[in-house]
């Protein structure tokens, strides 16, 4: 399972709703934070689509923003790489 591919189709649905700005398609693109064009309610989307995208392909569920996300030293949702990263470790 290609998890950035997952990730980058998240980002195009996701700039399918936003209007003034666009998510930048690579790994340094900042999900959460300052420099983010997410609002809280569009990261809640996004890790949404990302956890039904990973679903679909694999069949199994899991919780991205779970307890252990929210409690690590570096967040996983800081950009896509982390993002990725995490994901992957999850799996």
């Amino acid at each position: 399972m290609d998890i950035l591919h997952i990730i980058f189709d998240a980002i195009d649905e996701i700039n399918l709703s936003l209007e003034d700005v666009q998510m930048d398609k690579n790994e340094d693109t900042v999900i959460f934070g300052k420099e983010s064009v997410l609002d809280s309610m569009d990261l809640v989307h996004f890790i949404s689509l990302i956890e039904e995208k990973i679903e679909d392909e694999s069949g199994n569920y899991i919780s991205i923003a779970d307890e252990n996300a929210m409690s690590l030293e570096v967040s996983p949702f800081k950009t896509v790489k982390t993002l990725k990263e995490y994901i992957n470790q999850l799996l």
